[in-house]
């Protein structure tokens, strides 16, 4: 059976635009795959602001998303495996989804840092992300 977070992710992604709120993905930046312009990610994250004014060209599908965005005034190419999305959720409000992280092929052995200073969802220290209720 297909994995549910792409269909997921394109329907959120719908659902905060529609609401008019801004799109986040919060992106493991260390997957297999990922192109993400370098030295934005902190603790192998990076929040990636997805809004119709913010990128160019985005395409979802069931493999991935990408899309041009400029970081730093500079265009880049992005392009993020669906298994790579570890959430999406409104800037406005931090309603969205959090997705269980998929394993990775080992690289180095290394111990990843679950904390990230970039903001929204974060894992917990178990390495399963978590959201807190806002009300």
């Amino acid at each position: 059976m297909n994995s549910s977070r792409p269909y997921l992710v394109r329907a959120l992604y719908e659902w905060i635009v529609d609401n008019d709120c801004t799109p986040h993905l919060l992106v493991h930046a260390e997957h297999p795959g990922v192109q993400v312009p370098a030295g934005f990610a902190s603790d192998g994250q990076i929040v990636l602001n997805v809004s119709p004014s913010a990128v160019r060209q985005m395409q979802m599908d069931n493999e991935a998303v990408s899309f041009e965005g400029r970081f730093g005034g500079v265009p880049h190419s992005l392009y993020i495996p669906s298994a790579a999305v570890m959430a999406i959720y409104a800037r406005e409000n931090g309603q969205g989804m959090v997705f269980e992280v998929e394993p990775t092929p080992p690289d180095d052995g290394a111990p990843e840092d679950s904390s990230s200073s970039a903001g929204g969802p974060r894992p917990s220290a178990g390495g399963r992300p978590s959201l807190k209720v806002v009300k």
